[in-house]
């Protein structure tokens, strides 16, 4: 959609004239996040995880390039090189913290993103393309953390990658060399690390690039609003520039600090204390599981147990985590229902909260022991995800009965305050 009474850049200055016609940045700005670019007047809090999540992205660039500067990556110094920024280097600490700590915050706003595309609908057209690249950098995002987690080279790190990576051999034909191509040998080991530590260090900024495209996607249709309803004149929208600049100022404030209670007074809370171990071949740790944002897929990975037909139950356990990634590719076309929020559709918000129930229950089966009632209920879990997408959302799609819509998004905005003006008087 186009917005014909979006205001067009004129600059005044003769400074930012010159510049405009030579190189139109001041005017890109104006039409990416000024007042050139309308946005619903409805939109709440929840739209605040994209801001969030390229605040995050930036916290880890610049923190990363910095770690980089100290950090080796050899297989036999590369735990002391770690142990060298965190004891020696000035505020090594502090920016060591601040990514191990930036990277699980990152996975946090976008899980809230993904969540809130999932209830309001904004994955539905015409913002499909929006939400596939959004899938696409949520892949970039666990790839580049899997590396980056393997590169302190503590026990963790070290066993994190030789379970992960040999969950490739498990495909037939190709696997074990899939799996001696990714690691550079037979086990984890120098040739590993130099991979990881360069993909590592690049992969933020294909992200950025991705992000770049997701943000152009959105600025095409623009952006999704609470009611699921489309802009249809004027009346509709806000200029983005001041009204949520404001908005995500309000939020990026609150991430900041959240942040920051995180790295200063708990820094470790969501790591694992056998990653301070540095990394032993010889010694594997009694319950070897990866980072907090990968335990739902890990539960995924663990819930197949027995062999199915001809093949291993290693390997569907390998098929089903990728799977359940790439369901999201096809969520628009899985859900054909015509009205986008959740707001409005009863039957799917109930089903939404038991999937985020069921998200939670994965988590804690992913990362406790492979061991009963964990495995039973992981497959429990499992089998729930895959027929929410594959079942349950199509049929609600077709049999659910909407609630009355408004007309506009300016009419639900005014009724709302109708409704609060009415309670307040009560």
């Amino acid at each position: 959609m186009s917005f014909p009474w979006a205001k067009n850049y004129e600059p005044k200055q003769p400074l930012m004239k010159w510049l405009d016609e030579k190189l139109p940045l001041p005017r890109l700005v104006y039409n990416a996040i000024g007042a050139g670019y309308p946005v619903p007047r409805n939109l709440n809090y929840f739209w605040n995880f994209g801001v969030l999540a390229g605040a995050a992205l930036v916290i880890q660039i610049v923190t990363g390039i910095v770690l980089a500067m100290h950090y080796a990556a050899n297989a036999g110094v590369a735990f002391n090189s770690v142990e060298h920024i965190m004891r020696d280097v000035n505020a090594g600490w502090f920016i060591r913290y601040a990514h191990m700590n930036g990277a699980s915050m990152f996975f946090i706003v976008v899980y809230l993103h993904i969540f809130r595309g999932l209830y309001y609908g904004s994955y539905k057209a015409p913002r499909e393309m929006v939400w596939l690249l959004g899938v696409v950098i949520f892949l970039l995002m666990m790839a580049t953390a899997f590396m980056g987690y393997v590169l302190p080279w503590g026990q963790m790190s070290f066993w994190g990658a030789q379970v992960i990576t040999g969950f490739f051999s498990a495909i037939p034909v190709v696997g074990e060399p899939i799996r001696v191509w990714l690691l550079g040998g037979f086990a984890p080991d120098n040739a590993a690390l130099n991979r990881f530590f360069s993909l590592h260090y690049l992969l933020p900024f294909v992200i950025a690039g991705v992000i770049i495209l997701h943000i152009w996607a959105l600025h095409i249709p623009g952006s999704s609003n609470p009611t699921g309803i489309e802009v249809k004149d004027e009346q509709d929208t806000v200029p983005f520039h001041p009204y949520y600049t404001a908005k995500d100022g309000v939020g990026v404030g609150v991430f900041l600090l959240l942040f920051v209670a995180l790295t200063f007074f708990s820094p470790n809370l969501l790591g694992h204390p056998d990653n301070y171990i540095a990394a032993n071949p010889l010694s594997t740790p009694a319950h070897i599981v990866p980072e907090w944002y990968f335990w739902p897929f890990y539960a995924i990975l663990r819930a197949f147990t027995f062999n199915f037909l001809w093949i291993d139950a290693k390997l569907w356990g390998v098929i089903a985590m990728f799977a359940a990634i790439a369901l999201l590719f096809f969520l628009p076309w899985l859900d054909s229902s015509p009205v986008k929020s959740s707001n409005y559709r009863p039957l799917n918000r109930k089903f939404f909260w038991v999937l985020v129930v069921d998200v939670l229950i994965l988590g804690y089966c992913g990362k406790s022991p492979a061991e009963q009632p964990y495995v039973i209920l992981s497959q429990l879990a499992a089998a729930y995800y895959f027929a929410h997408f594959l079942i349950i959302l199509p049929i609600i799609s077709r049999i659910e009965r909407p609630a009355p819509m408004p007309n506009s998004i300016t009419e639900a905005v005014l009724a709302k305050h109708a409704d609060d003006a009415s309670a307040a008087t009560a």
